[in-house]
């Protein structure tokens, strides 16, 4: 081996074997390896990839001159150079990644880099005979006399690496047992998602469901708040009995007695027969009311008597109804703000706000956006017929960056959308909506804020420097600035200078009588 490499390349073998023998979670010790690789051997981008046993896929676990989460990236066996390379167990190398069709760049690294003076090299990393993950780096081309040499150096390091991944790969084999059995102990929901947040709400929905509480769902519009209260009810004792919807803001006062409790014939004009209220409905079962923060005050007094009695007379009768129904709520608002301000009774909002979830919105939940993105395609693809079933690296850019206002409905629109615009069997970014490549209205005004205060206070320093020079004489520093006196006397104006302040009173005369 001393004849292969050299006594540099050798003492970076030594450092890589040096950070792998550390008692170091696993991760670190990656970071090490690829730390070396960068300050001893000229790596300007690596990547360490794990190989899911049961899938082949490969998944990046740490990278280096990358900025990217670790997992965000997936290669299926034969996808790419990655992909070839943890199919085949045959390393890979590219002097000219400009040439090189195969290269992904799923990271987006390499974006605004002439690929040209890039060599690429990929290797795999093999423990007793079988491949479990790939070693891939960049160098600039210039520094690569020996792609050979380059690919032999690198697969010392992936063999030095082996055990080491290979105890990785059983660590995220294990990790995602247990999630498995985490899932399995999930409630049955039609709720995608994988972030911290959901996993939040769906543990508060395993809690409270099998339970009689009253239950308010906090969440901006278009966050899937019904979706809540479905999976409430389906996790219920109650599932077998019925879910009752009440929209709340869609509901006037003159009918809101009728529409919830029902009414005898000829209980008013119009009333040709009897006709059950939705409470009477949900009898059994469980009533949802959506938007409970827009009922007007005479419809809270009334909901909150039939939430205390649990009972009511129908419009024009005189028989009590008693009900045995569990009551969820939802609100966009801030009913403790609103009670504050005497717009939503007390006594109602803590009837109802017995056990609080707060779903949270689209942009706070930035690792379900793609699973959700990824699952609209398919839904609307289906529906529509169309063999659309991937979304490109640029869409994908867009929509991560973009702030979802309309939250998870926004982005099913814009999902059917692209779909139904979509030729070929990729989403691109010009099928997305042009609002995914506008900033929102209050940051476009803060920058612009921003912008017109740098710029003012620039060119107030340019006209107290000029008026300095001038020694205040106005129509000197114009022509030092290249412009007119008149608007050196408004710029005075606006910023409020006073140019005597820079007189020099012993050539004052002098200069005003050259003007």
């Amino acid at each position: 081996m001393s004849d292969q490499f050299s006594l540099k390349e050798l003492q970076a073998l030594h450092q890589v074997a040096r950070r792998l023998a550390r008692p170091d979670d696993i991760k670190e010790q990656f970071q090490g390896v690829l730390a070396v690789l960068s300050e001893q051997l000229g790596m300007q981008r690596g990547m360490i990839s794990i190989l899911d046993l049961k899938t082949g896929e490969a998944w990046l676990d740490v990278a280096h001159g990358v900025d990217v989460h670790a997992g965000c990236v997936i290669y299926r066996p034969g996808e790419g150079i990655t992909g070839k390379v943890a199919q085949t167990g045959r390393p890979m190398a590219i002097a000219d990644l400009g040439e090189e069709g195969h290269f992904l760049d799923r990271t987006g690294a390499r974006k605004k880099l002439n690929r040209k003076e890039l060599a690429f090299l990929c290797v795999p990393i093999f423990h007793q005979g079988r491949v479990v993950g790939v070693l891939s780096v960049d160098k600039l081309s210039r520094d690569v006399e020996d792609l050979t040499r380059e690919v032999q150096l690198l697969e010392a390091v992936a063999e030095l690496l082996g055990k080491v991944v290979h105890f990785r790969a059983v660590e995220e084999e294990n990790r995602r047992l247990r999630s498995m059995l985490a899932e399995a102990r999930r409630p049955k929901t039609h709720i995608l998602g994988r972030s911290k947040e959901i996993r939040d709400v769906l543990r508060l929905i395993d809690q409270v469901a099998d339970t009689n509480t009253t239950v308010l769902i906090h969440g901006e519009t278009g966050t899937g708040k019904e979706l809540v209260a479905k999976a409430i009810h389906d996790n219920s004792s109650r599932a077998s009995g019925p879910l009752v919807r009440v929209n709340c803001a869609a509901m006037p006062d003159t009918l809101l007695e009728s529409e919830l409790f029902g009414h005898e014939k000829g209980a008013f004009t119009g009333a040709v027969s009897r006709r059950k209220g939705r409470f009477e409905e949900a009898q059994g079962g469980t009533i949802f009311l959506d938007e409970v923060g827009e009922l007007s005050p005479i419809a809270q007094a009334k909901l909150l008597r039939v939430l205390q009695e649990k009972e009511f007379q129908p419009l024009g009768s005189s028989r009590v109804v008693r009900v045995d129904v569990r009551v969820v709520a939802a609100t966009n608002k801030d009913l403790e703000k609103e009670t504050a301000h005497g717009r939503f009774r007390s006594d109602l909002y803590y009837r109802l706000n017995v056990f609080s979830i707060f779903l949270p919105p689209l942009r706070d939940r930035g690792p379900d956006i793609l699973l959700l993105a990824d699952y609209f395609v398919q839904k609307y693809a289906q529906l529509l017929g169309k063999a659309v079933n991937r979304i490109s690296t640029p869409a994908i850019d867009l929509l991560m960056a973009y702030h979802w206002p309309g939250n998870v409905r926004e982005l099913e629109n814009c999902m059917e959308r692209a779909v139904v615009l979509a030729a070929e069997d990729a989403i691109e970014a010009r099928h997305l909506p042009p609002t995914l490549q506008m900033k929102p209205v209050e940051q476009q005004r803060q920058s612009r804020g921003k912008l017109e205060a740098l710029v003012g206070a620039f060119e107030r320093d340019i006209l107290i420097e000029a008026l300095k020079d001038a020694r205040g004489n106005q129509a000197h520093a114009a022509r030092l600035l290249g412009t007119t006196k008149r608007i050196v006397q408004y710029k005075i104006r606006k910023y409020g200078i006073d140019p005597r302040r820079f007189v020099d009173r012993s050539r004052a005369f002098h200069d005003e009588a050259q003007e």
